[in-house]
Order: structure tokens, then sequence, then C-alpha cells
């Protein structure tokens, strides 16, 4: 272990030992939903600025969340309830004695409440990323979902819809139902509903009625006009993640009741395994106990909370680590772009600086024109002072001097904290920072910062950023600009364009072309930023051709920028700009495109960047996400990349994908991800994320992006047919992108430990196949999955290894026991490459001495489950668990064949029928001939 990485452990400690010490109160702020004593603190729900004021919904939401907490206790056994929660109300709505917000925002609400922008439907789903057991992103609630109850028919109370989606949100269990493939095969050759538990009863339906289960289904489809209706009166008692809506669903699916035929995300994301075995896995339930006694938790506590006045400081290191490497040329141009562009209308804004003390450099002012953004532009430093010691502690303190002059207290106030300081006392203001209220933005610089730096953020929601020391990286400005005020308002907040620098021969160009979609264009500006004194030569030309120059721009030449702000909305289309460096020496040229979107009526296309984790330890990959987004519906065929900057060496650049494979766990759901593993060097990585989207390539959206609960289109109850209300569909749309979009964003930074220094060993095995599929075709089965790398999902593994058995058990439990197929003549292709390989189940299912111990001949079933080496005999984990029939039981016949095999029957019968009146007539024929021939001889015989 190197100096740095002990060093880490030891300010980590200190940090544990603190948060210990603490009060619970402080500890849950910034921290997210928290489970103490069985029951759930912090729990966060935000209604969008865009949602117009109505109190019914804030009872609604009450009301959701209380019966929600109660069938949630009971549906875990008396574990687990909801005890205090959170509702942010917009700061539209007009201000009612809310309490005001600490470091609670829209971004980090566990529940939001908002609209789809435009398109109908009130599905409420869950943004699941990760993969089986993992958290999910958010829960999506519509206001009429909220406020119409005219949809409990189809959905089911709000309070069992609420666990549903807790359930998908919290533990990472998947739904048990699925409208694509509404029905199967079982092993005994029957068409069963797919469904969990199997014990719910139904009729099939068709147009005029309950028709028997052939009349609607015609070679393995189902006729149009027919569907599969649920009785309303059940005795089943599972399952809340496949139907909640039925009054007798109290529980979710165990070991007993789970229905591992169904063909349903739940068994496809996690092996065959059923909801409740991957519950009582969770950290929740590991960390507590069922509660004593028959009596109820008590109801949730609910408090309102509201932003204020928005209120922002910056923390500016001024330190002489600030001279190296033109990092206070760049925290200067970056601060004004921020004060100048990003920082929206009427927030109050301060600044601080500080080395080995603090100062107040602005106190708070109110934006309210282009004078007081410049006013404070002229207050950020422009030397750094003789000593290299940084308090960081010191300016923190001077920053929420700052802000609480506006109101007495830093509740709801940013601070944004720059620094390139080794201050490794930053822990002695931890208690200080977690009880102010406010959330802490932190951008390191350099090399050298203290490694706990992010801790901070960490513990008060705020973002994490690193800026390389490279000339021609333009991260400061791409953190300044991802810093937005968290309202959740997509239409008011700054989208990136472009963002792109490079170092520059004297008398060379940087010359580019950026994308102004039609869904931004408000608001447009073009910032230019150099290294040296020598202004560059900017020609910016619009998609009319019209030209715009260097004196078209606005300059200061002291901060070494130039903007120009397009008046009205930017025309739509390709933008070209061209940079000529006049100085005579090599220097570092960058681009920075933003705007705004173009209507209130079309939501603007944008992108979140995150890693899983903020850090990782050799050799453990991180996984990188991109949410690509019109509105809340998934953009799909875009070129996502991701640049990676070490702190020293150079840039990565890696394309994410959206193909369910690898790191991506759900295809075509808008979320591109990827594994990074290339580690150059110990310490932090900023991460950069580029998306691109072609206007050849149709851009397609799905009617529903994450799991949601089942909207029943109708119930039989006492024998008639109650259809509900049809379900509003958004459907998939195809839009026309004539010019297509390009968006930048930074996505913060993450740190790695732990990387040797000298040459080391492959330790990257190739990732899990998570799309093992499995199809019986006649006496074979064939089998696809999307082929792994050489390193995780990278390169070309070496070969695979296929393993299948008859017991489900026994693959889950024993793979290495399990039957192994012949796989000698599959050779592994390109990562991200579709595979496949058929082979017949008989070869393995023909005798008792196939059958390893705990097999059973008695299965109908297969369980086919892979995984791959690579050349350093490094393998993968076991692939998700697929299954197939194995063969048709003597003595059945195969439902969907019942009408071929009536009409064989009564071809075979008329046929038999057609003979036999072929010898009846041959034989009438026969006998007149008979007796013609007998007469002639008798009259011969009388002549």
């Amino acid at each position: 272990m190197t100096h740095r990485d002990n060093a880490g452990l030891v300010c980590s400690l200190k940090f544990v030992t603190l948060l210990v010490a603490l009060s619970p109160e402080l500890l849950l702020l910034g921290a997210g939903v928290q489970l103490q004593n069985n029951g759930y603190d912090g729990l966060l729900v935000a209604i969008n600025p865009q949602v117009p004021e109505n109190k019914n919904l804030i009872s609604n939401i009450k009301e959701m969340i209380t019966d929600a907490s109660f069938y949630l206790f009971n549906a875990t056994k008396r574990r687990v309830f909801f005890r205090n929660i959170k509702i942010l109300i917009p700061v539209t709505w007009k201000a009612n004695n809310y309490s005001r917000v600490k470091q609670e925002s829209y971004e980090k609400a566990n529940v939001i409440v908002t609209d789809w922008y435009g398109a109908h439907g009130d599905d409420p789903y869950t943004l699941q990323y990760r993969g089986c057991g993992k958290e999910g992103k958010y829960i999506h609630f519509t206001p009429n979902f909220l406020l119409s109850d005219n949809l409990a028919a189809g959905y089911g109370s709000r309070g069992r819809v609420f666990v549903h989606e807790w359930a998908h949100l919290r533990w990472g269990v998947f739904d048990e139902y699925n409208n694509d493939k509404p029905f199967y095969i079982n092993d005994q050759n029957q068409i069963k509903v797919t469904r969990c538990s199997s014990d719910i009863t139904g009729i099939f339906v068709c147009e005029k009625g309950p028709c028997p289960q052939e009349n609607c289904i015609i070679s393995k489809l189902f006729k149009e006009g027919c569907m599969f209706l649920y009785n309303s009166t059940q005795n089943a008692t599972a399952s809340i993640m496949f139907m909640q809506s039925l009054s007798s669903v109290v529980e979710f699916c165990n070991a007993s009741t789970h229905n591992q035929e169904a063909p349903n995300l739940q068994n496809q994301m996690c092996s065959l395994r059923s909801a409740w075995d991957i519950i009582t896995e969770s950290a929740d339930f590991n960390h507590s106990f069922p509660m004593n006694g028959t009596e109820l938790p008590p109801p949730p506590i609910f408090s309102l909370v509201q932003a204020g006045d928005k209120v922002i400081c910056l923390v500016l290191d001024v330190s002489s680590k600030m001279a190296e490497a033109d990092r206070l040329l760049r925290l200067q141009q970056a601060a004004e772009f921020y004060l100048m562009q990003i920082v929206q209308i009427h927030t109050f804004v301060g600044i601080a600086s500080f080395s080995s003390k603090g100062e107040i450099r602005a106190q708070l002012h109110q934006i309210n024109s282009n004078d007081d953004r410049k006013l404070l532009v002229s207050y950020l430093p422009t030397t750094v002072s003789a000593g290299a010691e940084a308090s960081i502690c010191s300016g923190l303190k001077k920053g929420f001097e700052v802000v609480e002059k506006l109101n007495g207290k830093a509740y709801g106030s940013v601070m944004i904290l720059v620094t390139s300081g080794d201050d490794e006392h930053i822990s002695n203001c931890l208690l200080t920072v977690l009880s102010s209220g406010s959330t802490v933005h932190s951008i390191a610089l350099g090399s050298s910062v203290v490694q706990n730096l992010e801790e901070l953020s960490h513990l008060t929601g705020g973002l994490k950023f690193f800026v390389p020391d490279k000339s021609n990286s333009n991260s400061m400005i791409d953190a300044f600009s991802r810093i937005s005020s968290g309202t959740g308002d997509i239409f008011q907040q700054r989208i990136q364009l472009e963002s792109v620098g490079e170092n520059v021969k004297p008398h060379h160009q940087l010359k580019n072309t950026v994308t102004v979609d039609n869904s931004v264009g408000n608001d447009t500006i073009f910032l230019v930023t150099w290294q040296t004194s020598g202004l560059p030569e900017i020609v910016l030309f619009d998609p009319d051709g019209r030209k715009y120059y260097t004196n078209n721009f606005i300059t200061n030449l002291a901060l070494r920028t130039a903007s120009l702000w397009i008046p009205g909305t930017a025309k739509p289309g390709h933008w070209t700009y061209t940079l000529n460096n006049t100085h005579h020496s090599l220097q570092a040229l960058k681009v920075t495109v933003t705007s705004r979107a173009s209507s209130s009526a079309v939501p603007p296309v944008t992108v979140e960047a995150f890693v899983e984790r903020d850090s990782t330890h050799f050799p453990h990959p991180v996984m990188i996400y991109a949410n690509v987004r019109k509105g809340f519906y998934p953009i799909l065929n875009a070129t996502v990349t991701a640049t990676i900057e070490p702190e020293t060496g150079d840039p990565v650049t890696l394309r994410l994908l959206d193909d369910g494979a690898g790191a991506d766990v759900i295809k075509n759901d808008g979320i591109y991800s990827r594994y990074f593993f290339s580690f150059a060097v110990n310490g932090r990585y900023s991460l950069k994320v580029h998306v691109n989207h072609s206007p050849s390539i149709s851009t397609l959206v799905h009617s529903i992006p994450g799991s949601h609960a089942m909207y029943v289109p109708g119930y039989i109850a006492n024998g008639n047919i109650q259809m509900n209300a049809p379900r509003k569909s958004v459907g998939r749309s195809e839009e026309e992108q004539k010019w297509g979009f390009s968006r930048i964003i930074s996505g913060g930074s993450f740190s790695v430990l732990g990387v040797p220094t000298s040459p080391h060993p492959d330790v990257f095995p190739p990732c899990k196949i998570i799309d093992l599929e499995a199809v019986k075709v006649e006496e074979e089965v064939t089998l696809s999955w999307t082929a792994p790398g050489e390193d995780f999902d990278q390169g070309q593994a070496t070969s695979y290894e296929i393993r299948v058995s008859k017991s489900l058990q026994n693959i889950q439990d024993n793979f290495n026991n399990a039957i192994l197929v012949n796989t000698s003549k599959l050779s592994p292709q390109q990562a991200g490459t579709r595979e496949l390989f058929i082979f017949s189940p008989k070869l393995f299912t023909s005798g008792p001495e196939h059958q390893p111990d705990g097999e059973t001949q008695e299965s109908h079933r297969i369980y086919v489950a892979i995984r791959a080496t690579d050349r350093n005999s490094l393998k993968s984990a076991i692939s998700n668990i697929a299954q197939a029939s194995l063969f048709i039981p003597p003595n059945s016949t195969p439902i969907p064949a019942r009408d071929y095999l009536i009409l064989k029957g009564v071809l075979t019968a008329m046929g038999l029928i057609g003979i036999i009146c072929l010898i009846i007539v041959g034989t009438h024929c026969t006998l007149n001939r008979k007796k013609r021939a007998d007469k002639k001889e008798n009259g011969t015989k009388l002549l």
C-alpha cells in the first residue's frame, strides 16, 4: 500500500469517527434514505416547478405514503415502514409557512412528481439502470395519477402502487408480468399466462365474451380482440410485483409461490429467483429484525419544505499553489462564465477566498441585471498569496458568514468550493458544514488536493469535480456549467452544446461545427478562452452563412475570454467556428457553447452523466452511465462517448452503449453504459460525456422507460366482465431530426486507489453475460447472447463454458457440477457481437448416467448458463440462467396444434368415408354386371 493509500485510510477513519459521534439528525443530512429501528427516514418527494399549484396533490401524497407504510409493513412480515418523509414544494407555489429547505433539492429526490411534457399517459414507473438487487434512480408519478381517482380501478390503490415501485427502487426487483409475452408454454406443453403466482385465476375473453383458450390462440399468438382477464376475487396472496391491484395480494412471491417458468424481467434479471429472496438478502433486511407484538407502526410524519431565495457563495483558493499550471486564470475564466451566464436571475451571490486565512471578497449581491453580474466578476481574485497553506475550513467559515447575513442561517444555500490545497485539517469543520444546511460542491485542481475533500460534497449531497493540470482541458468550465439551480426546471437550465480545447500551433486553426437543434436556441452563448496574451482571430458562421467576427464578441483581455450572445432564438442548424492562433507560440484555445430551451412546450434533449460509485480500488472497474432524454423519453441510437482524464497522462475515450449487455442492464432505455478499467495512476479522474445524434437516424422513444405497475384492463366479477377505461398509452413516436443534436455534460469525478506502479499481470476477466436466451426449435435448443470481451466488455474472449441442468437449484448452486456442453466449435466473437449456438438436449438427457446428483428424470425443462474465459484463464461470473422446454411428454397434445389435429381428423374421416363409398359403388357395379350376365345366360337357355 502506498503512502497516499495510507493517508487516505487515516483520513477516512477520522471521518468515520466523527460521524459516529454526531447526532442521528445530523447524520441524516444529505445522506438520503436511511433505515433505523425498522423505519425509513429521509425519504424525499419533490414536485416539479412546472406542476400547477394544487393543495390536493399534497394531501394525496400523504395519504398514498401512509397507506403504503402499513401495506409495506405487513408485506415485509413486520420488518419495515415509512417514518419521516419530506415533500419539497416548488418555489413557483405560493409560500404557506412551509419550512425552509436545508440540503434538499429536486435532483436528490427519491420520488418526483411531474408531467410527461406533452404526452398522454399516467403510468407510474421507477427508473432502474443497475442489475438485480441494486437500487434504482427515482420513482416518477404524474400529477394526474395522484389526483384522479378514476385510475384506481386499473392500477389499484395508490398506496399499493407505491409499494410496488418502492420494491423496484430500494431493493432492485423487477416486474413479474410481461405485456410483450403474455403467455408461455410450460414444461407440460400447456399454454400458461405469464403471472406470479400461478394460483391467480382468470379466463380468456374474446370480442363477444368469455371463450375457450383455443379460440384465442392461433399459432402461439393472441388473436386480435382477445385478452386474459383475472377474477376480481382471488385466494392467492402473491404477488405485489405482479398485480398489486388485487385485494387478496398482500405479499411478494417467495420461493414456494414464485413462478420460475414465466418469461418476465424478474426471472431474466434475477436468474429465476423470487422477489422475496432478493429482498431478504438486501442490506435493509440484514440489519433489521421483525418488530415484536401485533401493533401497527405509527403513521408517517410529513414535513413540507420549500426553497427560499437562491443563495450561492463562491469559496475560492488563492494560495500560492493556484499560480501553478494557470490554475488561477482558468478559475477566473470559469467563474466569470458562471457569473455572467449560468447563474439564474434574482439569485443572491457572494464571494469568499482563502489561503492560510479566510477573507470575504464580496457580500451577497442579488443579480437583477447585467451590471450586477459584471460587479460580481470584478470581485474575483486576481492574484495569489505568498504562502502555500490553504485552510479550507477558514474559507468555508467565511462563506457561511456571507450567506447567513441574508436570513440568519445558511439553510438551502450553495457553496462552490474550488481548491488545490492539501489541507489535512478539513475534518475540523465537518460538524459545522453538516449542521449548516448548506450544499457544498467541490472542485479539486491538480494532484495535490487533500484526498477527503469530496467527503464534504458527499455528506451534503453536493457534486464533485476534478480539473487536471492540462492547458487544453476545459474541465473547469464544464464543472461550473454542470452546477445548476437544482429546481428540476429543464426549461430554465442552461444546456451545454459544445466544449472543446486544443493546443494550437502558431498561425494554425481550431475549426469545428456545433449543432443547434430546434429544442434549444434561446439565450445562446459562444465562449472562447485562450491561454496567453495573444487574442485569437475568431470567425463564426451561422446556418444561413452570416458571419460573426472577433469584434462582434465581448472580450475581456485580462481574463482572456471572448463571448458572443445570440439575440432571440438562435437559428437551428450547423454553426461553424474557426479560431486562428495569432500568437507566436503554441497556446490552448477553447470553445464552449451553451443555450436554453427554445419553447416551454417542447422539452429539450438533456443528458445526465454519472458513475456507480465515487471511488473504487484496483482492479474493480468503474461503471459509467449517461442518461439521454427528451423530457422523460429515452433517446435511442445516439453516439455517446465518455472522456476520462486522469491526474497525469492522456485522456481515455470510451464509447457507451445501450445494448442490454455488459454494464448496460436494459436495452433501449436511453441509459448508455460501459465499464472503465484503464487506470493509469492512482488519484482522481474527471469524466465528461459527449452525445451526438445523427439526423439520418430516426429518434425512437419508448412508452415506458422503466419498471412500472401493471394497468389491468378489466376483471371478471361474479361471472360478469367489467372493463376499465382504456389505458392512455404514450406509445412510440418518431421525430424528424433535421440537424440532429449535440450535448456535452460533466460527469463529475471519481477516485481510484491501489493501481500498481509497475507492470502487472492481467486481472480483468470477461464481463458477466446478462442476456442469455434459450429457445427450443423442434428437437434443438438455440442459445443467443451478447459476446463479452477479453477484459470485461472490451476485446475478445477466448472460450465459452456452457452447462445445462434439469434442476434449477443445481445450476444455481453448483454450476461446475452441471452437464457440460461441447463448445469446441464455438469461438467467441468481438465484444458486443450477438452470438448463436445450437445444440440437441437429447445428448444430455438420454440416460441416468448423465444425471448429476440432485437431478430428476421427471423434469420437462432444461436450465442453461454460460461463462466466458480469457486467454489467461480468468473466468467471468456465471450468466443469467435461461430455460427451455425439454421435450413434448408422451400422450400430451400441444394445444396450439389442436385446430390442426381437428382438421386432420375431419380429413381422415372424410377419406375413410370416401373409400367406403368407393367400395360400396364398386361392389354394387360388380353385382349389377353379374346379374346382367345371369339374365343373358338364362335367356339363351330359353331360346
